[in-house]
C-alpha cells in the first residue's frame, strides 16, 4: 500500500525500532586487527601517516594484542618488519623469523586470539617487490615456491590462519599442496582474491618499508578499473582451495565486495586499509567529521555491501563504540 496508509519513517521514530528492523549488524567478532612486528626489543614506533598505529617488538605486541582481544576483536593479521632484507625475501621464511617469533609468542599468552599472518615478500625484499626480480619483472612461479614454503613456516609457528597477499597466479593451489604435504591440512588459507593497484596503500608503505625502489605493482595487483576479473579470480582461488576471500581495499570497491560475494557465497573479507584509515584520522583531527560516526558508518558499509569480516586498522578503537 502506498502512502499515507504506508509511512516507513514509523520504524525509525526511537533507536529501539530502528534496531527491531536493522538488515545489517556490525559487531567487534567482526573486525580483525592489522599489526607490525619488529626484531628491535622494546620498540614502540609511531607511524607517522597512521595516526595511533605503531611498530611494535614481539613483548609488546603481545600486550597490545591482550588489549585488543579485551576489547572483543578475535583476531590479528600480522605484519613483520624484519631489520635486514635482501633480493630474495628470505626473512619472510625464516623459521627464527621476526614473524614466525611473534606467532609463537602470542600462542603462548593468548591461545583463543585468532594470529593471521601475512603471506608475501614485500616487507622483506632490499626492493619492495612482493617477489623475486628477474630481468627487472615478478618472475611468478619462482615467487609462488618461496610463498608456499613462507605459508609453511608460519603454519608450523602456530599461526591459525595464512593469507597470500601477493596475487601471483597459482598461489593458492601451490600453499594448499605443501600445506597439505607438511601436515597442516587443518590450516585455512584467507586468499587476498582481488588485492587492487591502488593509491590507497601509501601510509602502509612507510610503516612496512615496503615502497618499491623502482617501477609499480600492477604488473601483478589488479586493475583499479575491473570488476568482473575478480570474479574470476575468486572462482580460480576457491578452485585451487582457498578458504576465504579477501577484497582490498574496502571503501572504494564495496560494488567488487558485493560482486564477490553475490558470485561465490564464500566467506569473504574486506581490507579498510591504511590510506582510507589514514583519511579518516587526518579528517577527524581537523575537526572535518565526527570521527566515531564516520569511522561506524564506513565499517557498516563494508559489511552491507558483502563482507563478513573487515580487516581495519581502527579495529581495537571501533570495538569498544560498538560494544
Amino acid at each position: 500500500m502506498s502512502f499515507p496508509a504506508t509511512r516507513l519513517r514509523r520504524l525509525r521514530r526511537t533507536e529501539a525500532l530502528r534496531a527491531f528492523v536493522r538488515e545489517t549488524e556490525l559487531s567487534p567478532s567482526d573486525l580483525i586487527q592489522p599489526m607490525f612486528v619488529v626484531a628491535s626489543e622494546g620498540a614502540r614506533e609511531p607511524i607517522p601517516s597512521m595516526p595511533g598505529i605503531e611498530r611494535l617488538s614481539i613483548s609488546n605486541l603481545v600486550e597490545e594484542a591482550g588489549a585488543i582481544a579485551e576489547a572483543g576483536v578475535g583476531a590479528v593479521l600480522l605484519f613483520g618488519v624484519p631489520g635486514v632484507k635482501d633480493d630474495v625475501g628470505s626473512g619472510a621464511y625464516d623459521d627464527e623469523g621476526v614473524v614466525q617469533m611473534a606467532v609463537r609468542a602470542l600462542k603462548d599468552s593468548h591461545p583463543d586470539l585468532v594470529v593471521i599472518t601475512d603471506v608475501c615478500l614485500c616487507e622483506y625484499t632490499s626492493h619492495g617487490h612482493c617477489g623475486v626480480v628477474r630481468e627487472g619483472e615478478v618472475d611468478n612461479d619462482i615467487t609462488v615456491e618461496l610463498l608456499a614454503k613462507t605459508a609453511i613456516s608460519h603454519a608450523e609457528a602456530g599461526a591459525d590462519v595464512v593469507a597470500p597477499s601477493d596475487m601471483m597466479d597459482g598461489r593458492i593451489g601451490s600453499i594448499r599442496y605443501q600445506l597439505d604435504e607438511e601436515g597442516h591440512p587443518g590450516t585455512p588459507i584467507l586468499a587476498y582474491t582481488a588485492k587492487y593497484a591502488s593509491a590507497f596503500y601509501g601510509p602502509f608503505r612507510d610503516a612496512a618499508g615496503s615502497t618499491p625502489e623502482f617501477g609499480d605493482r600492477r604488473g601483478y595487483q589488479m586493475d583499479p578499473a575491473n570488476a568482473a576479473e575478480a570474479v574470476r579470480e575468486a572462482e580460480l582461488d576457491l578452485d585451487e582451495g582457498a578458504d576465504m576471500l579477501m577484497v582490498k581495499p574496502a571503501t572504494a570497491y564495496l560494488d567488487v565486495v558485493r560482486r564477490v560475494k553475490d558470485a561465490t557465497a564464500a566467506p569473504l573479507a574486506a581490507y579498510h586499509v591504511s590510506g582510507e584509515y589514514s583519511m579518516l584520522k587526518a579528517a577527524a583531527e581537523n575537526g572535518w567529521i565526527d570521527e566515531r560516526q564516520a569511522v561506524l558508518e564506513t565499517l557498516t558499509s563494508i559489511r552491507r555491501a558483502g563482507a563478513d569480516a573487515v580487516v581495519t586498522y581502527y579495529a581495537k578503537e571501533a570495538a569498544p563504540w560498538l560494544r
